[in-house]
Order: structure tokens, then sequence, then C-alpha cells
């Protein structure tokens, strides 16, 4: 059990039987009375957010959150499938429950998988991943500027801005926390 002073931004707590996560995070103490927590709460599965203000006195049940790797294996329309790397156990996820991370996700990528009782609600992908160009225009002799950039479309149809060097069928690396390039791979 979590109580109110135990508030703070990130922290998953379960709310009517559905896991939430604090995204925003006030403390006031007036000058009477009990500390108050306001917080701005969204739900882990729905994605819906709203606020909410709690006293000092409030207790909170701990969310059943389990995080386990998986291998992302292929997409059926609208839902992708991963394998957990222990046991074989394959699990689904839809587009909604993927989010940006769709846009970096190529075959074989091991991923991190949020599970809440047992069952897949969210996805983090590794820091960086290495994904090729299949489209870029090509490079003009000359073209030397400070910081230029041109875009680049890579193998899963994610366009980002690259420096004028690189070309098509390189291989270079993404950061997906900014979903910034960070440096041509050699592979």
């Amino acid at each position: 059990m979590y109580l109110a002073s135990d508030l703070r931004k990130g922290l998953k707590f379960e709310i009517d039987g559905e896991p939430y996560v604090i995204i925003g995070f006030e403390f006031k103490k007036p000058g009477k009375g009990q500390s108050l927590y306001k917080c701005k709460l969204k739900n882990m599965i729905t994605g819906s957010q709203f606020e909410r203000t709690y006293r000092s006195g409030d207790k909170f049940k701990k969310a059943d959150l389990e995080e386990q790797e998986m291998e992302y294996l292929y997409s059926d329309k609208d839902s992708y499938c991963f394998m957990n790397t222990s046991n074989y156990e394959q699990h689904f996820l839809t587009k909604d429950q993927l989010g940006d991370a769709i846009d970096l996700l190529k075959d074989n990528t091991l991923c991190t998988i949020l599970l809440y009782n047992g069952l897949p609600i969210g996805i983090t992908l590794p820091n960086f991943i290495n994904l090729e160009v299949i489209k870029s225009e090509p490079w003009a002799k000359g073209d030397t500027a400070t910081g230029s950039t041109k875009p680049a479309i890579l193998e899963t149809g994610f366009e980002v801005q690259v420096p004028p060097f690189i070309e098509q069928g390189q291989m270079i690396k993404i950061d997906t926390r900014t979903r910034e390039y960070v440096e041509r791979v050699n592979e």
C-alpha cells in the first residue's frame, strides 16, 4: 500500500481495478488542515487523463505491474506479436498500445513489455536501434553548411532528419527516446 505522502511523478498505482500513472504532481500545505496532493493521472490501459486531489490520510493499492523482455515477431493487421524470450509465450499488442514506438519497430527487436495482471499494456523500445535508410536524396558535393540536414526514410517507414552524407542503403543509429539520428553504423 502507498500513502498519500508517497505520491510523486511517475508512481504507478491502482484505482477501481485499473492501473494509473501520475504524470503531474503538486503538493500544497494550507495554513490549517491536512496537506493536499494534486495529481494529474493517466489510465495506463485507455490513456484517459484527469486530475484528482488527495488528502494526507489517503491510501492506494500498488498496481500489479511487471516488465518482461520480449522479441517482436510480426504484425497481423492491427495486432503485433511479441514472444517472451524466457518461456516462448506469445502476447499481442494493438496499435494504440504501441503508440509512437510503432514507427521504429522492426522484426526481431528486443523490447520491454509492461504487463498488468499478466496482460500486455505497453512497450519500451531499447534506447538505440539500428535501421536502414531506404530513401534519401543524393549528396551534392560542396553542400557543407554547418548543421544542414536532409530527410531520409527508414526501413520502418519513419522519416528522420540526417546529415547530408548519409546515403540510401546505409545503416544508421536512432535514439528511440528523442527519435533523432545519432550516428552512421558500419555493419
